[in-house]
């Protein structure tokens, strides 16, 4: 299948319009195989999915290096994808011994030495898209700007972004250099994106948000258990029926097909590790979401009308 790649920015980068997120295919998920990641990522790719996003601490700092086996079994890949990779979060973990406690570290030496490390262990020449991957309340822009302008410069990273930054830690940023996107989370379980600013800033400032965790965390496909946000989920769930029956389709298609309604386009991960569930979301890039059918899901999400 083809799809035809969107831009997160008029400067680039041009990616699927549906990302493959690899945070639960290591360590922290599925537990794939370099054989298995393989056969996954060539799935996706068949499917027009060719956008891959990655985190150096995905895996306890391991599922990168696994990402990269694979490429090494099939390197022609490697000109048929897009990798997007985070950085500036320290986990302790045996794999990072001298990490006491979970704190970030946007500093221009260790942003420069984790895309290093990215690029070695994904096997890659180039990072297509860096992300800091937090906001730390020590960062500074001018020590991110120095950090990126020298990757670029070196041909390491072509594009520069971050992720869950708010509107205001974004226009400051801005004051440096340009994110091509800011990756933050929202679904009907996480619809705080739409009334924060965060949506509106990528409106104002043209680029597409990439969205994390579009299905609340899998909580949306699971009704009857029993979860915190029980009877939000309820009644999210008493909504999305009848438009299942509308529109002829799945849950998954529904939940993104009513975040590609924003006016931000924005561009959803996806957290699943089957490739026949990427096949799935690929079907809702097609399904267009009525205006009350949108405000139908919002109303059961909030509990309540608009006013």
């Amino acid at each position: 299948m083809t799809l035809s790649k969107v831009p997160l920015h008029k400067n680039g980068p041009f990616f699927s319009p549906i990302v493959a997120g690899c945070m639960r295919l290591g360590e922290w998920g599925a537990n794939y195989s370099a054989d298995q990641m393989r056969e996954f990522i060539e799935q996706c790719v068949e499917n027009g999915v060719t956008t891959f996003d990655h985190a150096d601490i995905y895996g306890h700092y391991s599922t990168e290096a696994l990402f990269g086996e694979a490429l090494k079994q099939a390197p022609h890949l490697k000109d048929e994808i897009e990798v997007v990779t985070k950085c500036g979060i320290k986990l302790p973990t045996d794999r990072r011994p001298d990490y006491k406690i979970a704190h970030y570290d946007i500093s221009a030496d260790y942003i420069i030495w984790s895309a290093d490390k990215s690029l070695k262990d994904l096997n890659l020449d180039v990072i297509d898209l860096l992300l800091i991957h937090r906001p730390s309340p020590l960062m500074h822009p001018d020590v991110i700007s120095e950090a990126i302008t020298k990757l670029k410069a070196d041909g390491k990273v072509k594009h520069f972004g971050v992720s869950n930054f708010t509107s205001t830690q974004m226009s400051m940023m801005r004051s440096r250099m340009e994110p091509m996107t800011n990756q933050i989370e929202a679904s009907l379980l996480h619809t705080e994106p739409f009334v924060d600013g965060s949506l509106d800033d990528a409106i104002e400032h043209h680029y597409k948000p990439m969205i994390w965790s579009p299905f609340g965390g899998g909580a949306l496909f699971n009704p009857g258990s029993d979860n915190e946000n029980q009877e939000q989920i309820n009644r999210i769930e008493e909504a999305l029926h009848p438009l299942r029956e509308k529109y002829e389709c799945s849950t998954d298609q529904l939940l993104l097909a009513w975040l590609l309604k924003h006016p931000s386009k924005p561009v959803p991960v996806l957290g699943t590790s089957k490739a026949d569930r990427v096949e799935s979301a690929i079907h809702s890039l097609s399904i267009n979401l009525d205006r009350q059918d949108w405000f139908i899901l919002y109303e059961a999400a909030r509990g309540r009308q608009v006013d």
